[in-house]
């Protein structure tokens, strides 16, 4: 197939910026796609085809196939691979029909402009996205950088930033860089009240966490008092090595089944962006609590599943992990997890019963695996004294499909 689909990284001077090789695809294209900005930049008698990004933005995408028999040209802020649009149309047209040519991104840009390492920062995207995906990158001497939804962005996250005990964080905003209206604007998150800004803007934060805030771990095993929960909640040493066992790796898919108030499917998440999870919960408060839980830990993503396993499992996609943390004994339960997992995916279940127990050995007899024990012991007050307090103790299966 040839090459009929071009997507051009463009920046804020506009058609004098582009190379000669994008500046080729643009004057050769027989239809032209972009936002109203983009196809502003364009001769106002241009008499080819415009066609304006639509919502939902697959409708777009839909008349941009049905011209394959055409030269198309899409007109894209920066890079169009960095949280752009080019990113969606790879999902849909093969990288062989098309020809991307990147300007700079505004993260390069912003480092450009602040003298930071674009290899040493978080970038992430808040256009389209939940804010609360931030919180999971907010840490002591962090530096992120953030795509705007719009003006109202930086407040925002001037207010995630101060109710998370980092207020005295620097925040600089940068609108329309390379230009002529190029502005940086300067704050910290305690004190921002700035309101008029473009919304074409981004966010560039140092973190400064207030005095006594402990920062939340990137490793698995948060504090127990990170999660709102009703006592359905896996310890943080007994989570610890079940993250461990279940061995996330970018990318994979988790299944938390009966997820209490979500703590294995947040951590799961917490250890890369692009690693996945569902948790399956009947309890209505708990799925309230994983809710909550997910938004405070920047897991937002987080897919929750109100039903009762196994047959709130039906039509779920193909997990590369599944942890059962209770529920062991249900009739048919470990049946439907161990046809559902994916050849080489891993199976842990946690037992705190003899009954449950008694499910793990059958099936560790069937297919293998690793059986052990947890047991914790926590210092607690005895009259004027320290002893031993002997948290339950759990059992645990792991294997490998």
């Amino acid at each position: 197939m040839h090459k009929w689909l071009s997507v051009v990284g463009i920046g804020e001077d506009g058609l004098s910026g582009l190379s000669a090789i994008a500046r080729s695809l643009v004057e050769r294209a027989e239809a032209i796609v972009g936002g109203k900005r983009h196809l502003a930049m364009l001769p106002s008698d241009d008499p080819r085809e415009k066609l304006i990004w639509t919502s939902p933005i697959s409708d777009s995408i839909e008349e941009i196939l049905r011209r394959r028999d055409q030269s198309v040209c899409v007109l894209a802020s920066g890079d169009p691979m960095c949280f752009g649009i080019g990113v969606t149309l790879t999902r849909k047209i093969p990288i062989s029909e098309m020809t991307i040519i990147p300007a700079p991104s505004s993260f390069s840009l912003a480092c450009a402009r602040l003298g930071w390492s674009l290899t040493e920062v978080e970038t992430l995207s808040l256009n389209g996205r939940p804010p609360a995906v931030i919180q999971a990158t907010i840490y002591p001497k962090a530096r992120l950088l953030i795509l705007s939804e719009g003006k109202e962005t930086p407040a925002i996250v001037a207010d995630i930033l101060t109710k998370r005990g980092f207020s005295d964080s620097k925040i600089t905003v940068l609108e329309h860089m390379g230009g002529s209206q190029e502005r940086i604007i300067e704050g910290t998150a305690a004190s921002w009240t700035t309101t008029e800004l473009a919304d074409l803007n981004t966010i560039a934060v140092e973190c400064i966490a207030d005095a006594g805030v402990v920062p939340l771990p990137r490793l698995a095993g948060l504090p127990d008092d990170a999660y709102h929960h009703d006592g359905q909640l896996t310890k943080r040493e007994v989570r610890a090595i079940t993250l461990s066992a279940l061995a996330p790796t970018p990318g994979q898919l988790l299944w938390d089944v009966g997820a209490g108030c979500g703590s294995i499917g947040i951590e799961w998440m917490r250890s890369h962006p692009r690693c996945r999870a569902i948790a399956i919960e009947q309890n209505s408060t708990r799925l309230q609590y994983i809710a909550d839980n997910a938004a405070a830990l920047g897991t937002p993503y987080l897919q929750i599943v109100a039903g009762k396993a196994p047959a709130a499992l039906k039509d779920l996609p193909q997990p590369d992990a599944i942890f059962v943390g209770g529920g062991a004994t249900t009739e048919g339960l470990f049946e439907v997890c161990w046809e559902a997992l994916r050849p080489g995916g891993r199976f842990v279940a946690n037992a705190v019963t003899v009954e449950s127990e008694q499910k793990l050995l059958q099936w560790h007899n069937q297919v293998g695996g690793e059986l052990i024990r947890v047991a914790v012991q926590r210092a607690a007050p005895i009259g004027g004294f320290l002893g031993w307090k002997p948290m339950v103790p759990v059992t645990q299966w792991v294997v490998v499909k």
